[in-house]
């Protein structure tokens, strides 16, 4: 009950079109009251006391409330859709809006698919929930008084007995309710682990197709459809259950109605148009609680669903964090990290241990080492995706985590191993870190990037879309609208993962000198496999398993005859070879 209040809390910004759907519903209630009423006057007006006058004015009756009913039916569906849907989206926006700015911990832990699923499948099912049973709640609840008012009012002996067969109906409801949200939240679950089955296998549909893995991605996502059928198939047996035994209870007070009430009209204690009118109102006082009961089922769906969404939607997100925090001065003089460690969530082996480096502004450092030693999670503290374990960030003597996020990445620029581009044109994807970019300036920074040279060989030029992840691309046409968005961003603070890696010499020489101008009076961090691109660094910092072990010059590294020089020589022999075979 208190998800579904919390559900029923967005319906605070419509208060306006919820009157006037409620005042429909009393209409349509009222109105539909007026057909049960009316049965009297037939019977006992028309059929038994021969009133002619009545032939004429109890068709028209009937006519004017069907009308009536029908122009206020409309008027409260629609109004009550307009709400429900509207509220939907608004869930449905809202929890976008927070999983992207949950934490990076946060989306470590949970796939892509899943989330999907939570904005999609679990908002559904409230969309599916919500106009009906808003609209089933206001119109047959009040259909179900007005018909009760009706019982009560021809025979208030008879009505008692609806009385105490109610409450037999309201507690086989509740169990029925209370196994279905729970069969829901198991059905979401195998609904989220079907949706990151999918995802997984759409994304990587080439590596499945190169290793002949249909069959096994087949069974792999077979397993949670299969799951998620039984859940379904459950729950629709409850479902279904409800209205047979909603009716089996109902019919038994009828009978029960059915004789009682027959004493009475042979005694004479009450008329047949009497009668009749009560067993009319009783009978139409059952549609509303079939209709209730069945609106049961989908409430109990969209409280599983909601319990899900406000989950995501009650965690502390980045915004929060930043609650208090100043906004964080331009860079202008140094980046260092004192004494900084950090351990992923769930290992037990630490990424880094006691890094201490102090860059200048202005200065290029570069970070080497092996596969793991940590240089990735170095610079994605920086950015301050993770927080440091133990010790601190300092950018111009002030702690990062003392300042605002939005002000900190305002001023950084990342050029990643791994290239992300977007399902948008060319110059969207550039202008992605400067929305207000113009035209000319998005050329110049692919330019730059020696990008405009197969830009502008294009037939849509910069309206070209790239595709998922630029599928339409190569590799080093990636590279070089990432390296491009990054000229344009035009920060203090570059971060170059790698940022060379997908491009040949020709291109690699051509990015190169890109680089090194847009390096200029900036303070530069870069992550380099191949040493070869980082010899004119101001300082290398050798990591080995999360611990600096070296820092100097390219020369001056060399010299010392340790790990940075290994792995030079390691990397040179490799050239050489592949210089040979060519």
């Amino acid at each position: 009950m208190t998800t579904f209040l919390r559900i029923l809390h967005y319906l605070r910004g419509y208060r306006m079109r919820l009157v006037a759907a409620a005042l429909c519903s009393a209409c349509v209630a009222g109105l539909t009251a007026a057909y049960a009423w009316l049965v009297r006057p037939v019977l006992d007006g028309i059929f038994i006391e021969k009133d002619q006058s009545l032939f004429i004015i109890l068709p028209v009756a009937l006519l004017c409330v069907a009308l009536l009913k029908g122009l206020f039916a409309y008027g409260q569906a629609y109004l009550m859709s307009y709400v429900g849907n509207h509220i939907v989206a608004n869930i449905r926006q809202q929890l976008f809006d927070q999983l992207v700015r949950l934490p990076l911990r946060f989306h470590d832990v949970n796939t892509s698919g899943r989330l999907v699923s939570r904005v999609m499948n679990d908002v559904n099912q409230m969309a599916n929930a919500i106009p009906n049973v808003l609209k089933d709640i206001f119109q047959q609840g009040l259909t179900f008084l007005a018909m009760i008012g009706v019982v009560f009012y021809q025979n208030w002996k008879l009505a008692t007995v609806l009385i105490f067969v109610l409450p037999i109906s309201g507690y086989a409801l509740v169990r029925i309710g209370y196994r279905l949200r729970r069969l829901a939240t198991r059905g979401q679950v195998f609904m989220g682990d079907m949706a990151s089955a999918l995802k997984e296998a759409f994304v990587g549909i080439r590596i499945v197709k190169a290793y002949g893995r249909e069959e096994e991605e087949g069974e792999r996502f077979g397993k949670s459809n299969t799951s998620y059928m039984r859940a379904s198939m459950k729950s629709a047996q409850l479902s279904a259950l409800a209205s047979p035994l909603m009716e089996s209870i109902g019919v038994s007070g009828v009978a029960i109605i059915i004789w009682y009430g027959g004493h009475l009209v042979i005694s004479g204690a009450m008329t047949p148009g009497a009668f009749f009118s009560f067993l009319t109102a009783m009978f139409m006082a059952y549609a509303p609680v079939r209709r209730l009961a069945g609106a049961n089922s989908s409430i109990q769906m969209a409280i599983a669903a909601g319990q899900r969404v406000f989950e995501v939607l009650e965690l502390e997100n980045e915004i929060d964090e930043d609650r208090g925090r100043k906004p964080l001065r331009p860079i202008a003089q140094t980046v260092e990290f004192q004494n900084v460690s950090f351990c992923y969530e769930g290992n037990s082996e630490p990424a880094l241990v006691g890094v201490n480096v102090k860059v200048r502004f202005g200065e290029v450092v570069a970070l080497v080492g092996s596969s793991g030693s940590g240089k990735t999670t170095l610079v994605s503290l920086v950015l301050r995706f993770y927080t440091p374990t133990k010790g601190a960030i300092l950018i111009d003597g002030q702690d990062i985590r003392d300042v605002t996020l939005a002000s900190l990445r305002r001023q950084i620029a990342i050029v990643s191993q791994e290239t992300v581009l977007f399902d948008e044109t060319i110059q969207t994807n550039i202008a992605y870190g400067r929305v207000d970019a113009s035209e000319n300036e998005v050329i110049e920074a692919a330019r730059a990037a020696h990008a405009w040279e197969f830009i502008e060989r294009l037939p849509m030029g910069l309206e070209t879309v790239v595709g998922e992840n630029g599928v339409r691309l190569s590799g080093g046409q990636r590279q070089r609208l990432a390296i491009a968005r990054a000229i344009l961003r035009d920060p203090p603070l570059l971060i170059l993962d790698e940022a060379t890696s997908s491009l040949d010499s020709e291109s690699e020489r051509l990015v190169q000198e890109a680089l090194a101008n847009l390096m200029k009076d900036r303070t530069t961090l870069v992550i380099a496999h191949r040493l070869s691109t980082i010899q004119h660094a101001d300082r290398i910092v050798v990591l080995d398993r999360g611990r600096i072990i070296e820092t100097g010059t390219h020369s001056e590294l060399l010299r010392r005859n340790g790990m940075y020089k290994k792995l030079y020589r390691t990397q040179f022999q490799e050239l050489a070879v592949e210089s040979l075979m060519t």
